[in-house]
């Protein structure tokens, strides 16, 4: 049996310690919201963050974050929520599939640094592919919550 934290919830689960963390988020927890994009840990469309740091769900094993707390794209924290604000007033989005990672390595970034420049935004999203190339409407949702941050 394996304990996993996930979005503030405690999971017990009866798998194998080697199932990739994205199966175990998904196919028995239920949480859908992280994309299974290439399962090498390239694309960037599985990740999650794992005692704030973010990974790549499809090459973690679960037990590496047993003992860990998990945020997926459905959990809540405070840059999660203003940085979708963002993307909804931006229209990131185009077909949509990379964007829970790339909030996810958005919310990461918020959360270690406040006032992040544009070379700080592509550094910490290197790693999130996005097949539609929304890359400036993503460092424009960022930088719209930095500002928003600093409003309130």
């Amino acid at each position: 049996m394996i304990t996993l934290s996930i979005n503030g919830e405690k999971h017990i689960i009866d798998v194998s310690p080697e199932m990739p963390l994205l199966w175990a988020i998904r196919d028995i927890i239920g949480l859908t919201g992280t994309k299974y994009g290439c399962g090498k840990g390239l694309c960037g469309s599985c990740k999650v963050l794992l005692d704030n740091s973010p990974v790549q769900s499809c090459i973690i094993p679960i037990s590496a974050a047993q003992g860990k707390e998990i945020l997926t794209i459905e959990g809540e924290s405070k840059n999660l929520q203003l940085l979708q604000e963002s993307w909804v007033e931006l229209n990131v989005p185009q077909c949509g599939f990379c964007q829970p990672g790339q909030l996810i390595a958005a919310t990461a970034l918020l959360d270690k640094n406040e006032n992040p420049s544009d070379t700080e935004i592509d550094d910490a999203m290197i790693g999130n592919i996005c097949r539609c190339g929304t890359y400036q409407r993503i460092k424009k949702a960022i930088n719209r919550t930095v500002q928003l941050k600093k409003q309130s």
